[in-house]
């Protein structure tokens, strides 16, 4: 508790009027790699308590979409659609998708499962939810898409970034600075989604910030 009173974006989110710390972590990303544009088609998987729809909303302005799902309840964002349900199951996903029938610009993933306590448990299920938003993303983007998830360093990290590999021009791996050094979490972002008819091999890098 005193860590996160004291902490510099906690207080820098209480003064720009974020939701979460974790707004800074996208909005360093976003500038570093030119992730968000106005007007752009934005799906938030994951998005209590608000705070990376707060961000995206600001950035697409008026002539942009964002819809946001979460199993929370969320306080209304100005221009963002809210979604309240299961985002693994497939008919919270179909909806999803028929929002954006000519594809979205960027999928955006800060979903994480109630951790259990249990290391192992908690990898895979944390695995099972990224790989979960990468397929949908794969559905979801138009070609030179984007998408930006949170994963734990585990086994399966790079499993996922293979599977990355093969939908998008570029895979890379972020660590913004408002994310805690001791903190497992790491950033995968895939950059320019593939055509489906794009079979030519791509680059993946281990850069980060």
């Amino acid at each position: 508790m005193q860590e996160h009173v004291t902490d510099h974006f906690v207080k820098q989110a209480q003064k720009d009027g974020y939701r979460s710390r974790a707004a800074y972590k996208l909005l360093e990303i976003a500038q570093k790699d030119r992730l968000l544009a106005p007007g752009s088609i934005v799906f938030d998987l994951g998005a209590a308590p608000g705070g990376w729809s707060q961000v995206v909303a600001k950035a697409v302005g008026a002539n942009g979409r964002v819809f946001a799902v979460d199993l929370l309840a969320v306080q209304p964002v100005h221009g963002v659609q809210m979604f309240r349900g299961d985002f693994t199951e497939a008919e919270m996903r179909q909806t999803l998708l028929n929002l954006a029938p000519q594809g979205a610009d960027l999928v955006l993933s800060d979903m994480a499962p109630n951790i259990s306590g249990i290391a192992d448990r908690d990898q895979r299920l944390s695995f099972e939810l990224a790989e979960l938003a990468v397929e949908f993303a794969a559905d979801a983007l138009k070609p030179g898409g984007h998408v930006l998830l949170k994963v734990f360093q585990s086994e399966w990290v790079d499993e996922l970034r293979g599977r990355m590999s093969e939908l998008f021009s570029r895979v890379l791996v972020r660590k913004p600075e408002a994310s805690r050094g001791r903190s497992a979490e790491v950033f995968l972002l895939g950059q320019g989604r593939r055509h489906p008819s794009d079979k030519t091999s791509c680059t993946a890098s281990a850069e980060s910030t």
